[in-house]
């Protein structure tokens, strides 16, 4: 296997557990106030994924620091906003929505270096927004809830997450970097914890085995492993690879609460799909490919 097949393995191996995470948090959220419960789940994430590599950490520089303060805060906001939603909304539909950071990432890499977005890409939004409002709309906009809007915000986020994961992991040390990150996650949970809510441990309870597979298979092992894979595979791929999460979820969700969408909600979700692989897709590479493929079938016919 080449490098860049263990990474797309290891990448696909995270979008599994990433599915089955939204049917964990909404289950601890019903026991835990949610900066309370990133806190906890970040804090435990950093404490064993900083023993397990202490001797690297001990190699810190300043340069890591700062990439690390900025992907911390970046990942701090996704998640807040993701885990907030997820008290308005449904595992299912949170999923769908946060996997619209797939088409967003070529759009704001396209704003970013000025450039004007391909014609793929803008078809991929079309496809997405109609799917969204038909995921999430059942007459009017009004009828959107505030967990919908601060998923699209959470979506947006961790696409610039990714485009920053891209720029930096490549510059430092991209374990120490995950870590770190996680560090800084933990911290301003724990600090917002501290000053305006009533931070809790919760006692022995189910929430406990949820807390402990986000925290050791969702936080540290996946962004350890991202961070490690984007070495050798470009942030479009590892968008496309991440399509899939919101269908695990889907499955985790109908399995575990029952969760359905709908006739309206499905096509809506396909919809977002669509547009999500729509936008990875090499489809000038494809179209090429069909139209020698095409003409070589042409010519042995003739011969």
């Amino acid at each position: 296997m080449t490098n860049q097949m263990k990474a797309d393995l290891a990448l696909l191996i995270i979008t599994v557990g990433w599915g089955a995470s939204f049917i964990l948090v909404k289950d601890s959220l019903a026991q835990l106030e949610t900066f309370n419960f990133l806190a906890i789940r970040f804090s435990l994430a950093f404490i064993i994924s900083a023993l397990i590599f202490i001797q690297r950490i001990r190699c810190i520089d300043r340069q890591t620091l700062k990439y690390s303060f900025i992907l911390g805060c970046t990942l701090f906001a996704h998640y807040a906003l993701q885990t907030i939603g997820l008290n308005y909304t449904t595992a299912s539909k949170s999923a769908f929505i946060t996997g619209l950071n797939v088409v967003m990432v070529p759009l704001l890499a396209a704003f970013i270096n000025k450039k004007t977005p391909e014609r793929k890409i803008l078809l991929s939004v079309l496809l997405a927004i109609t799917g969204l409002g038909l995921l999430t709309l059942k007459q009017s906009v009004a009828e959107i809830n505030i967990g919908d809007l601060l998923t699209i915000g959470c979506a947006l986020v961790f696409s610039l997450y990714i485009i920053l994961v891209d720029r930096y992991t490549t510059k430092v040390d991209s374990i120490v970097l995950a870590i770190m990150q996680l560090g800084v996650v933990a911290l301003l949970s724990l600090v917002y914890t501290v000053f305006f809510k009533n931070p809790i441990v919760p006692g022995y309870s189910d929430v406990w085995v949820n807390i402990l597979i986000l925290s050791l298979v969702c936080t540290s092992g996946a962004y350890i492993v991202q961070n490690v894979a984007q070495r050798f595979t470009s942030p479009s791929h590892t968008a496309l690879i991440y399509t899939a999460e919101p269908v695990f979820a889907a499955m985790f969700g109908y399995i575990f609460f029952k969760e359905t969408l709908g006739a309206k909600g499905t096509i809506g979700a396909v919809m977002i799909l669509m547009g999500m692989i729509i936008s990875e897709l090499d489809l000038e590479n494809i179209f090429n490919r069909k139209s020698r493929l095409s003409g070589f079938l042409k010519l042995n016919q003739r011969q």
